[in-house]
């Protein structure tokens, strides 16, 4: 695990086998796409569980796990977690996850992602006449990047649908940059086909409140920068772990 930038805000986490387990240290407002314990919720931990490549791909696309959710819940119970979780899934392994953590007065963000672009994708050509004509992927490595986003800061729940843009922002203009492309055309790649953002903040009262996150506010440019360093860093250990090749 790379921990990029050093900072007083820092979240209790370790890895265990396989999944990473995020411990919140109480309840915390978590806004998510997970596909376990997503949309808005109260949650004690955040859990990022590593799952065969063949179980979550079937030659070289995307399929359905019988049921993400239950058995994310199995993991959670597996390791003893009393509760409630929010669970990802990724074909990543562990030993690939980054970090970064920024700060700004009394302000931090944390951010936890593991990085895979098999799978890569831009954004409305998937499900297209002309996407659907294209041939394979060109790889089966693992392709998800799953984000999690962590604030000492309280914010609404507009608030928290804005971080989530900038995340998505800062983690497509890291992917352009790169060159990475699209599995499904000659296209360049602004996400992969799962990816997931996770984002958990205060409750009331508990941390500095946030009225807005867009790129002009400090809580944005934390935001990107947490996830351009980490997805940056992520793309260079799936590159040497020869996961994925520039053009």
């Amino acid at each position: 695990m790379d921990d990029i930038i050093a900072s007083s805000v820092r979240t209790a986490y370790q890895v265990i086998d396989r999944t990473l387990i995020i411990d919140l240290g109480g309840r915390r407002r978590v806004l998510s796409s997970a596909p376990q314990g997503g949309g808005v919720a109260l949650a004690s931990y955040v859990l990022n569980h590593q799952v065969d490549g063949h179980d979550v791909t079937h030659n070289g696309r995307p399929r359905q796990l019988g049921d993400p959710a239950r058995c994310l819940k199995q993991v959670a119970a597996r390791y003893g977690l009393k509760g409630s979780t929010v669970g990802l899934m990724t074909a990543v392994p562990m030993t690939q996850l980054v970090m970064a953590r920024y700060e700004a007065g009394p302000l931090g963000v944390e951010c936890f992602a593991t990085v895979g672009v098999a799978n890569a994708v831009r954004a409305g050509e998937w499900g297209t006449k002309t996407a659907a004509r294209q041939a394979e992927p060109v790889s089966r490595a693992p392709g998800t990047i799953n984000l999690i986003l962590l604030t000492n800061g309280h914010l609404s729940t507009a608030t928290m649908v804005g971080a989530v843009q900038v995340a998505t922002e800062a983690k497509t203009a890291v992917l352009l940059d790169a060159g990475v492309p699209s599995a499904y055309s000659a296209s360049s790649a602004t996400g992969t086909g799962t990816d997931v953002v996770v984002i958990v903040c205060s409750r009331k009262g508990e941390g500095p409140f946030c009225r807005y996150s867009g790129t002009h506010t400090v809580l944005g440019a934390l935001i990107g920068q947490a996830v351009t360093q980490c997805v940056s860093a992520g793309l260079q250990k799936a590159k040497r772990e020869s996961k994925f090749h520039h053009r």
